[in-house]
């Protein structure tokens, strides 16, 4: 059996930066909320913790870049909503958040994690953001902590 190299989920003396978009406030907020909860729980000092707004999804992956880039965080989470419409605006915004994110993490070598929901209805919106499916900024940032981990065992 080869050896398995895993990241842990101890948060201790990692930076983080959360990118927060302000479109769908009322989902988005709480998407911070349970990420913020998440890293403080496993061990981020919250003096460790930057939180950036931008105007919606397409804006989080311009940020996320130049996040990224600085060498001031170990990952960058990305958190917002996105809530299917009668026209193509949903898929375009969709497709180019998740282009963009992926690029930033690839092209910094920096864990930028995707806690962009894409929902159909308002409802399954605040479902993932605390309510029955549980809250995806958590999923998150838990994800961010198990990369960082992950990523200095690798180094």
């Amino acid at each position: 059996m080869p050896p398995i190299i895993e990241g842990h989920l101890d948060a201790k003396g990692m930076k983080f930066a959360l990118i927060a978009s302000r479109w769908n406030d009322v989902v988005t907020s709480r998407l911070v909320d349970g990420a913020i909860d998440g890293l403080s729980r496993h061990g981020a000092d919250a003096s460790h913790l930057t939180l950036v707004k931008v105007p919606g999804s397409f804006e989080l992956p311009q940020v996320a870049s130049r996040l990224a880039a600085s060498g001031r965080y170990d990952a960058v989470v990305a958190l917002g909503c996105l809530i299917r419409g009668e026209t193509a605006h949903f898929d375009l915004l969709a497709a180019e958040a998740t282009k963009g994110l992926a690029q930033a993490a690839v092209t910094s070598g920096v864990p930028v994690i995707f806690g962009v929901l894409t929902c159909d209805t308002m409802e399954q919106a605040i479902d993932r953001a605390g309510g029955k499916a549980g809250n995806k900024g958590w999923d998150a940032a838990v994800a961010a902590i198990e990369m960082v981990s992950l990523y200095r065992r690798l180094a």
